[in-house]
């Protein structure tokens, strides 16, 4: 059993080197590759990391409206998240002007051209059929909140109103999905850009002037939708006032200074809970490692987009990270001090410690989820790193800290100077 365990602390040790070097370095081998998290393919850099594509577009029409320069700004939004810039920064200027920074872009003709052309909106049935044009049939679309049934709740919804020759179209196609309940295709799908912004069931004709859609709205959420809908035309034509590439706002060395110092504070975490925590700070550490590793291939292989605010959610997720070791250790020293065995102690430890780690790290997801739903930019980037640091360093502390330290009871330590300072607590059990 000694053996055995040795055996597997060694080849986890290993395995995390071997994590951590393929996570942000990268292999090659037998026409199988990875990038690694650093490489051209890995993360993408935020505009204040990398610089970019700087594009100011001008209104053409006289006093264009809020709600206008709002649906503007929404179609820009949605072309950029779906082309990958989830940190691209929009911002409304005055007399019809609107800025769009775009990272890592410094083809300005070619960005000025996927913002420019006008967004195309389509209404298929489930075999992808179009049902409706959104340039031609949808006269208007509006966020609304009330009962959408007779005597119902209250509930944010789009309303979608029809020209006359949409009507007719919209009353068929309908009628036809309604009869495909049975086949679970009694659904219209809305698309722009092809990419799917809702797909609403349908239980029988709509013969009306318009539409309701709803379901799990948030008024944000129905607005933004309203917004996208509105979006297959734009209200007016526009023109490129100014385009412009930018450097990096923080200066070239930016995003290399902020991962040394990243390095540096998890040389010192590391240092800290070996003093602190003796032999289990030092399993923590071989699981920090791990999870360094884990979050550096999550972040390549879904290529987060990674500004400065990002980098400070990882730093955050990884103080979390041993926030949670620090919890289990002191549950395990509290029941060292009773007198119980290593390995009494460390179970107990880890039972008593999970309800209050999985409270913390659950709120803590909930937070970032509401970032993300209602944050742009920045915001969104230090959500979605913040995010999966958080998951990830529940993994490690719960499952990967765990078993180490059962390997390391099956080694045989049974000395409890090396758990926690025993001439400390002179009413503890000496070794």
């Amino acid at each position: 059993m000694r053996k055995k365990s040795i055996v597997t602390l060694c080849f986890v040790v290993a395995l995390a080197i071997i994590l951590n070097y393929v996570a942000f370095i990268g292999f090659n081998i037998a026409g199988f590759s990875y990038d690694g998290a650093l490489g051209e393919k890995g993360i993408k850099k935020g505009i204040d990391l990398a610089g970019g594509s700087v594009i100011t577009f001008q209104a053409q029409t006289d006093s264009p409206t809020d709600d206008q320069m709002k649906v503007v700004e929404s179609i820009f939004q949605t072309r950029m998240t779906n082309a990958g810039y989830t940190e691209a920064r929009i911002s409304q200027g005055e007399s019809g002007k609107i800025t769009v920074e775009i990272p890592s872009v410094t083809n300005t003709d070619e960005a000025a051209n996927l913002l420019g052309n006008v967004a195309k909106l389509t209404f298929n049935d489930a075999d992808g059929n179009p049902v409706l044009d959104g340039a031609t049939d949808i006269k208007d679309a509006s966020y609304q909140y009330g009962p959408v049934e007779q005597n119902g709740p209250s509930i944010p919804y789009v309303k979608v109103e029809f020209n006359t020759e949409a009507r007719e179209k919209f009353a068929q196609a309908t009628k036809a999905a309604a009869a495909r309940a049975s086949e679970g295709k009694n659904y219209i799908s809305i698309q722009m850009d092809g990419e799917e912004v809702s797909s609403p069931s349908v239980s029988e004709e709509i013969n009306s002037d318009s539409c309701v859609i709803s379901g799990s709205f948030t008024p944000q959420t129905a607005e933004t939708l309203a917004n996208q809908i509105k979006s297959g035309q734009l209200p007016f034509d526009l023109s490129v006032a100014s385009k412009d590439t930018v450097g990096a706002e923080l200066g070239p060395n930016a995003l290399k200074s902020s991962l040394i110092a990243a390095a540096i504070g998890i040389i010192l975490i590391m240092i800290f809970m070996v003093i602190m925590y003796r032999i289990p700070g030092l399993i923590a550490d071989i699981s920090l490692l791990i999870y360094v590793g884990l979050i550096g291939l999550a972040m390549g292989a879904f290529h987060v987009n990674l500004s400065l605010s990002g980098i400070a959610g990882i730093v955050l997720s990884i103080g979390m990270a041993v926030d949670a070791d620090c919890i289990i250790f002191e549950r395990m020293k509290e029941e060292l001090r009773l007198g119980k065995t290593i390995r009494a102690s460390v179970m107990s430890g880890f039972d008593k410690a999970f309800s209050a780690i999985l409270d913390s790290n659950v709120t803590t997801i909930i937070t970032c989820i509401v970032l993300y739903i209602s944050g742009i930019g920045t915001v969104t980037g230090f959500a979605t790193t913040l995010g999966i640091g958080v998951i990830l360093s529940m993994f490690t502390a719960i499952v990967i800290t765990k078993f180490l330290l059962k390997q390391l009871i099956g080694i045989g330590i049974e000395k409890r100077s090396l758990f926690y300072n025993t001439k400390a607590n002179k009413g503890g059990a000496e070794a």
